[in-house]
């Protein structure tokens, strides 16, 4: 079991495949030419296995994949196979533009939940936000998971003044489709140009669906991370991540590793292990990992003050979003 000095028990794993993506959001990616890892310093699909089942040694009983977008890397099918014969509850953070290529993958392999992200319902404005043309793709894609029965989750990050005024298209959206939306709080990352006014809090995104729904509080699950709620009669529900407004770091079971095989106890956290090279060179990663989780910060990787609107994004010592895996 691998327990923090806070006494958080950690079972939850990200794995990013790849800093790579077919997108180019702005608020993920500094820039559109970015210069992604060199493939020699990404996990392998066997590396990625075998440190995998190191975790699950340890007490993971979760194990999501990321990206960048996961999809996009050539060998994510065989990846997705072999973890799927663990014994952990597999699942996916992906823009959902190439699920169509991958239903029997994820159908063989038990993946039951996804992450979709989908800043917004208007075409023109996806174009804007991503710099691609896919929107459509996107949507029919959430359609065939639902087909599937697959318990599709959408991703919203909310920024003040570009597709706040979309909360209620969005809550909206969740009366006849059984689809699950998560606003999120626009988080500070290395280029992504972050600053306080753009950020649309939870209380914020409250007030705004009040506006036009009348809705209940859901219970939330151990270790949740968003704050659920559910419109009587509607067939999804929606949710509230207050990373920056209200943190809910006293309940964090998650660590973080990047494509090239660094451990992050934190999505903010500026101290990483490299346990691919460690692996690699023949030693223990287990006494690694241990260690890593025992150096967790209370909150927030130790970089934060106490109200977000004094933060000073460019002292955050940190990663693009895309090269930490989402």
């Amino acid at each position: 079991m691998l327990v923090d000095r806070y006494n958080r028990v950690h079972n939850y794993l990200r794995i990013s495949l790849t800093d790579n993506c077919n997108f180019r959001c702005f608020y993920c990616m500094p820039e559109e030419h970015y210069s992604f890892m060199p493939k020699a310093s990404l996990m392998q699909a066997a590396e990625i296995e075998k440190l995998a089942k190191v975790f699950v040694e340890l007490g993971v009983d979760k194990i999501r994949l990321t990206g960048g977008e996961p999809l996009v890397r050539k060998d994510a099918p065989q990846i997705i196979e072999a973890l799927g014969k663990l014994p952990v509850s597999l699942t996916l953070t992906t823009n959902g533009v190439r699920l169509h290529e991958f239903k029997n993958v994820l159908r063989s392999a038990g993946v039951a939940s996804l992450n979709i992200s989908l800043d917004t319902l208007d075409a023109d404005k996806f174009q804007l936000i991503t710099r691609r043309d896919n929107f459509q793709t996107v949507m029919n894609n959430i359609d065939l998971m639902l087909e599937m029965g697959v318990y599709v989750k959408v991703n919203v990050v909310v920024m003040a003044g570009l597709n706040d005024q979309e909360i209620i298209d969005f809550i909206a959206w969740t009366k006849h489709k059984p689809v699950h939306v998560r606003f999120i709080e626009f988080m500070p990352f290395a280029g992504n140009k972050w600053t306080s006014n753009k950020v649309f809090t939870w209380q914020q995104i409250l007030e705004k669906a009040s506006e036009a729904f009348s809705f209940l509080p859901l219970k939330n699950e151990k270790n949740a991370t968003a704050k659920g709620y559910i419109v009587p009669g509607h067939a999804g529900t929606f949710a509230v991540i207050s990373t920056m407004s209200a943190p809910f770091c006293d309940t964090c079971n998650r660590m973080r590793l990047t494509a090239d095989g660094k451990l992050k106890n934190c999505l903010f956290a500026k101290d990483e292990t490299d346990l691919l090279t460690a692996m690699r060179s023949g030693e223990n990663v287990e006494d690694l990992i241990r260690k890593n989780i025992k150096a967790k910060a209370a909150a927030l990787g130790g970089q934060f003050p106490e109200t977000f609107e004094t933060l000073n994004s460019e002292e955050v010592i940190n990663r693009s979003m895309i090269a930490i895996g989402g």
